[in-house]
């Protein structure tokens, strides 16, 4: 909502600033289709030449995702932190019982009760392989933490990608711009017989392509590129509470304190409150 708000926000305060001011629009209007198959083209064939065919594929739903913001939402952490306190109250009293729900997520019964983190099969994968591990003996804190954070690291590599190119695309558009311009200047100069108001309104269009670039660049795909990485930092903190649980429970500590450091772990903003998540725990020491 806020970015389609911007979006329009940003198009009728320039556009609108601009024919208040006297400008025509019968000029930038004439020559938007031709500067914006030029600008347009090439920034789509540079953006297809310089990148990989899965950054390709994952763009649209890249930007599909940074104007529906984040996966991961305040419910989500709770539901996350009750998970992972069944999960290693298990682990301490039926390390066998426990076996069955890391080996299979998909038919356990404690996963299935939070469908939308046993969608997720990155997070899903982090706790099962952690607690596999744990069950093998590999259970220093300081090494799991450290294996944790490098693959965590390369997941938030892998999510950054659209974004780094978006911001490179950005960066490219204002120099297509002038591409297109001095394009439109040569095409004037080729008609410089004609008289003064033809090639006023020809040395007009060939600027609309260095305002288009530059308008596109710094109006449009650079905040775009910015706000999908925002997006992105805000899903990876769902891992780094995952980390943050598992690492405490293999230092030993009361489950219910690991939880409690997963919670404060949280990006405030999607941080339960120590009340609600002690409601949703003594609901599910009452059922068990």
């Amino acid at each position: 909502m806020f970015g389609a708000l911007g979006i329009v926000l940003t198009l009728l305060m320039v556009f609108g600033g601009y024919a208040l001011a006297g400008g025509k629009m019968g000029v930038i209007l004439h020559a938007l289709p031709f500067e914006m198959m030029i600008i347009g083209g090439a920034s789509i064939g540079s953006y297809i030449l310089s990148n990989s065919g899965a950054i390709l594929k994952e763009t649209i739903p890249s930007l599909i995702r940074s104007f529906k913001g984040p996966v991961w939402h305040g419910q989500d952490h709770e539901d996350l932190l009750c998970l992972l306190f069944q999960l290693l109250r298990m682990a301490r009293s039926s390390p066998v019982e426990l076996e069955e729900h890391i080996e299979n997520p998909e038919n356990s019964e404690i996963f299935k009760t939070y469908p939308r983190i046993l969608n997720n099969a990155e997070a899903v994968s982090i706790i099962a392989d952690t607690m596999r591990s744990a069950s093998l003996n590999y259970d220093d804190p300081y090494q799991v933490e450290d294996m944790l954070s490098k693959r965590i690291a390369l997941i938030k590599e892998e999510q950054m990608h659209v974004p780094h190119a978006l911001q490179s695309l950005a960066d490219a558009l204002p120099a297509l711009g002038i591409v297109a311009a001095v394009l439109g200047v040569i095409k004037t100069m080729g008609s410089i017989d004609q008289p003064p108001e033809v090639l006023g309104e020809m040395i007009g269009s060939a600027l609309v392509g260095t305002f288009l670039g530059v308008f596109l660049a710094y109006g449009l795909v650079a905040p775009i590129a910015q706000r999908l990485s925002a997006v992105r930092q805000d899903d990876m903190a769902f891992y780094d509470v995952i980390k943050s649980v598992l690492v405490a429970g293999l230092q030993q500590h009361a489950t219910n304190l690991c939880v409690e450091v997963g919670r404060q772990s949280a990006p405030e903003h999607v941080r339960p409150s120590f009340v609600s998540l002690e409601t949703a725990l003594r609901e599910i020491k009452r059922a068990a």
